[in-house]
């Protein structure tokens, strides 16, 4: 079974939403909303969020896989859900539109003021993992145009056909990004993939180039080349939960119940529980996570 994730998904959940009309649900603050972006490792967040709250008793409704960074950002700040999963590094250079820059820790310290600051947001602790942006191109395709760099891209753009999902053209970190910090270049083509079918469609040849992310299994699985960001665009992308502020208030204990699973989320481990969804197991979202919550001893089975 394969797992694909598109717009049409938020139109599903528009009824939803409208019922979960206030910031938490219900009128007693007791039910928080759960969102996520509409990819495989968002859901498997999502989901760990979900399960881990509702183990502590809190009621929880789910808004998960309701489109792009944009899409989920609004639906956050304007009370449609009480919290997400978000990068440092996409909040930093996507909603902040800041420069680019490389401590992990820096870049927390930032999103998190700014968060706090502009949206009245919290960001909860920062996982180990880093899911940064990046492109690859088979192994094959790498080695017979010794293509190992993106300014090696950039010089042969021409005669290359880049797959990217839809916000990733206007995006800081995404294609506008790219031409500020490797110069303006033209693609040969660019082709636009929900990301359920972004590497189905890059597998089946119609693209030598595609948009990943660090984590997802999918590099491996298929023997993939990431190109090295050779002039440094890409910051660290450390996901972690970003909460409303009057959530928070209503709900304090969400901070400590969600931040024990941060430290045990590595690449590798996200990597492999991504690969469980989207490769030949194809399993569902909701079943990786709760096994890995109770592997790790942290909700009952």
């Amino acid at each position: 079974m394969k797992w694909s994730f598109g717009p049409l998904a938020l139109l599903l959940l528009i009824p939803a939403l409208v019922v979960a009309c206030s910031p938490f649900g219900d009128d007693d603050g007791e039910t928080v909303t759960v969102g996520s972006k509409d990819f495989a490792e968002e859901l498997i967040l999502g989901e760990m969020y979900a399960q881990l709250l509702e183990d502590h008793g809190i009621n929880v409704e789910r808004a998960l896989n309701l489109g792009g960074t944009n899409i989920a950002h609004e639906a956050l700040i304007n009370g449609d859900i009480d919290l997400y999963p978000e990068y440092t590094g996409t909040a930093l250079l996507a909603i902040l539109s800041m420069e680019t820059m490389s401590d992990p820790d820096e870049v927390y310290r930032i999103v998190s003021e700014e968060y706090a600051e502009q949206f009245d947001l919290v960001w909860l602790e920062q996982a180990p993992m880093n899911n940064a942006n990046a492109l690859a191109t088979s192994r094959e395709f790498s080695e017979a145009n010794n293509l190992t760099t993106i300014s090696q891209m950039v010089e042969m753009a021409g005669e290359i056909r880049l797959a990217a999902v839809p916000d990733f053209e206007e995006r800081e970190d995404g294609l506008a990004g790219l031409m500020q910090v490797y110069g303006d270049f033209e693609l040969q083509e660019f082709l636009v993939f929900d990301p359920g079918i972004k590497y189905e469609a890059f597998l089946d040849g119609d693209a030598d180039v595609v948009q990943v992310f660090g984590t997802d299994g999918q590099i491996g699985g298929y023997d993939l080349v990431v190109l090295e960001d050779d002039q440094g665009l890409w910051p660290p992308y450390h996901v972690a939960p970003v909460v409303r502020e009057d959530a928070l208030d209503a709900n304090p204990e969400i901070a400590d119940i969600l931040n024990e699973v941060q430290p045990l989320l590595t690449s590798e481990i996200m990597t492999d529980l991504n690969w469980m969804v989207e490769g030949p197991e194809g399993r569902d979202p909701a079943d990786v996570a709760r096994d890995f919550l109770i592997e790790n001893g942290l909700i009952d089975e």
